[in-house]
């Protein structure tokens, strides 16, 4: 029987791995840019992402995810440069789980490391025909 290191090894290789994240949405506040004591630079982003659907009913709903967005280096000064609260973008990064203990209670949050992104648009929003052209495209309520 082989040993259970040697398991865990040959099951590492098997197992296919993939983190990949794009998102587009606006952002929530204003990038928050800091320089370490070693020089580095750090931005971080608050990020708004939203669906919106249609309920068996017929009623219009929209769900909205907030993701917490980490960037850094020459990334991170740009984005503090020219983004603000509300700017748009779309960005693809990789998936970050935070660990850490809060007054004897262990903690987690689901964040994103920016890998690159992309500006969209100037960030102002036309009210009228551009939101009820979209009505086409509403999804379906899930069914869970």
């Amino acid at each position: 029987m082989p040993s259970a290191g040697r398991i865990k090894s040959i099951a590492s290789k098997l197992m296919a791995s993939f983190n990949k994240v794009i998102l587009m949405g606006n952002l929530t506040r204003d990038p928050e840019v800091r320089t370490t004591p070693s020089g580095n630079t750090v931005a971080k982003l608050g990020l708004a992402t939203s669906r919106k659907y249609r309920t068996r009913d017929g009623e219009v709903r929209e769900e909205v995810t907030f993701v917490d967005v980490d960037a850094f280096g020459k990334t991170a000064e740009t984005l503090g440069k020219y983004l603000r609260k509300g700017s748009p973008i779309m960005l693809e990064g990789r998936l970050k789980l935070d660990q850490w203990e809060s007054d004897g209670q262990k903690r987690s949050k689901l964040g994103v490391i920016l890998e690159s992104f992309q500006f969209i648009g100037t960030g102002e929003r036309r009210s009228g025909a551009a939101d009820t052209a979209n009505d086409d495209l509403l999804e379906e309520e899930p069914p869970f």
